[in-house]
């Protein structure tokens, strides 16, 4: 019997249909990758401290042109009360290991987080520094980077003649211990007991600006 013309393009039809079912259809064995079996499929990069490009060697030179001054160190036991407990980051000027709590116990701290992306971070750095040139030891200013690319942020503070000690957290571990706003830049202000002061999710745009702000919070004029 001859198919006439409909039927054979409904047959040609059906064919094509076929292959492409077969084509898509889910296969078993070897072929199957569960997207978890990939290192680090789980991990986002936000969620690494720092790169694991940014071994010592090659920050060293980054770090020789940056000229940061050193990460505090404890005088103490870390207090009870202190928001930073359990929290160990890595001070960008050396690479030595910081126990936030207790390197930060008995002295009002101005906490600043940044990364080297940020526009207005890159504003209000210098004042910061100017600001801790004028407190001394009455207050201690310490940068947060808050971006895996370790690098880069000294690279950054060198280009703004920045030369405050530092932490490198791209994990946000801080941020969220502290539990400020996912924006950039923030400041912390935390009592000498660990307790949080004020989050200061702003740009400061003057050394004024951020004495009122500590004096205000924290109490210490300078």
């Amino acid at each position: 019997m001859r198919m006439s013309s409909g039927a054979r393009w409904s047959l040609a039809a059906l064919v094509v249909v076929a292959a492409l079912i077969v084509a898509i259809w889910p296969r078993g064995g070897d072929e199957t990758v569960d997207v978890g079996d990939y290192p680090g499929s789980n991990r986002p990069t936000a969620q690494q401290e720092r790169r694991q490009a940014d071994t010592p060697e090659a920050l060293a030179a980054a770090r020789a042109d940056a000229a940061l001054g050193p990460c505090p160190a404890p005088t103490g036991p870390a207090p009870d009360a202190s928001v930073l407990k359990g929290i160990t980051l890595e001070c960008v000027g050396d690479g030595s290991r910081v126990d936030l709590a207790a390197a930060l116990a008995g002295k009002p701290v101005l906490l600043n987080l940044w990364a080297y992306w940020c526009g207005p971070c890159r504003e209000e750095l210098p004042y910061l520094q100017q600001y801790s040139d004028r407190a001394g030891d009455a207050v201690t200013v310490l940068t947060v980077h808050t971006d895996p690319n370790e690098r880069n942020a000294l690279a950054r503070l060198a280009e703004y003649g920045v030369h405050l000690p530092g932490v490198q957290d791209g994990s946000a571990r801080v941020q969220t211990a502290v539990g400020s706003p996912a924006v950039l830049p923030v400041s912390v202000l935390i009592r000498a007991d660990g307790t949080v002061a004020k989050i200061l999710p702003q740009s400061f745009r003057s050394v004024d600006e951020i004495a009122d702000a500590v004096q205000q919070h924290l109490g210490v004029a300078v």
